[in-house]
């Protein structure tokens, strides 16, 4: 009788920003994978302290369901993996001390992933891209990405505020017949107000090189939607449209520069903005142009969640490289190609 080879199973913890989830992944299966968000009324953004204590009131619940929904218990486990950056200071230290704790508790290594690389490791597995061009697009990160010589490369990325972050703040400072609410996210209420809008305004668009700006983009568009919405120029449907139309322009462009450059033949987007469905649409039409392939995740992998730090986790397990406990420290400034990724070729 022919012996299967021992499975390894790893629980991961992810809590940089507004959402705390934590997922199980046994050798690329997703057992579990629950979440939580913290959602802030509307017109406001959600500070670092508060984030924290929502993630501390939740997470021990959430553990308990991720162990329960995936039918295992604590010995099970053969790694605990958790977000060590990048992302806001507060939330990622009430994770990493749950997360520390845990390991301690369970007798089980520690394995601090990077934010990015746990994106991209994710839409790998989902999709089973085999070597794309990645653009990760999120509230905290604009980055187009390729791997090269055992580092996640970074070709252009935004040079002041990430494409989400735009997105969410011109939803709080756009009024409707009230502020947009905040729930499930700003971005994606923007996203159904814009497949409303019939008619473009013209905003700026910066490239520069590889790399984009969207500050004064976001900027001149604060400024002109009170003064267009007042006269009756346009609509806010209108606004969301154009500005959406304006920044996927943007990303597609830098994302085609880079696959010629690396000779791509295929595109990965990942990070809670790569939902979008209009920004899927306008990629899609790229790669089709260039005979490349498209691709994409839902909410369920592309929005921060516990699996995705569990899977680069287990990528890390298994190929040797773990983190010690006195270096188990967080950082919110960790770049996607500091990462050494010893587990590709």
């Amino acid at each position: 009788m022919c012996l299967q080879a021992a499975m390894t199973v790893i629980i991961g913890f992810e809590g940089s920003a507004n959402k705390i989830g934590i997922g199980i992944i046994r050798d690329g299966e997703v057992l579990s994978n629950p979440r939580r968000t913290y959602i802030t009324p509307p017109g406001q953004g959600f500070m670092p302290s508060d984030t924290a204590r929502h993630h501390r009131a939740v997470i021990l619940t959430v553990l308990k369901e991720a162990l329960e929904e995936a039918g295992l218990k604590p010995a099970d486990i053969d790694g605990v993996a958790y977000t060590k950056g990048p992302g806001m200071g507060a939330p990622l230290v009430t994770v990493a001390l749950v997360a520390r704790t845990v390991a301690q508790l369970w007798g089980k290594p520690l394995l601090g992933v990077n934010h990015c690389v746990g994106h991209i490791e994710m839409g790998r597995l989902i999709t089973k891209a085999n070597n794309p061009t990645v653009l990760y697009v999120s509230g905290g990160n604009t980055q187009v990405i390729a791997y090269s010589e055992r580092r996640y490369r970074i070709f252009g990325e935004t040079i002041d505020i990430a494409v989400g972050n735009c997105l969410d703040r011109f939803a709080r400072v756009i009024k409707v017949k009230s502020k947009i609410s905040n729930d499930p996210s700003p971005g994606y209420n923007i996203e159904q107000m814009a497949k409303k809008g019939t008619q473009y305004v013209e905003l700026p668009y910066t490239v520069k090189g590889m790399d984009v700006s969207f500050s004064g983009i976001l900027s001149y568009i604060e400024e002109a939607a009170h003064k267009m919405l007042s006269s009756d120029q346009c609509t806010a449907e209108d606004l969301c449209f154009s500005l959406q139309e304006t920044v996927f322009s943007m990303l597609v462009e830098i994302t085609e520069r880079a696959m010629a450059h690396c000779g791509s033949q295929e595109v990965l987007i990942v990070g809670g903005v790569g939902c979008n469905l209009r920004l899927q649409e306008m990629m899609g039409v790229m790669c089709k142009e260039r005979g490349a392939k498209l691709f994409a995740t839902d909410e369920r992998f592309c929005i921060d969640n516990g699996a995705m730090i569990a899977q680069a986790g287990w990528e890390m397990f298994r190929s040797g490289q773990v983190t010690k406990l006195e270096d188990s420290w967080i950082t919110q400034r960790y770049r996607t190609d500091e990462v050494e990724v010893t587990w590709r070729d």
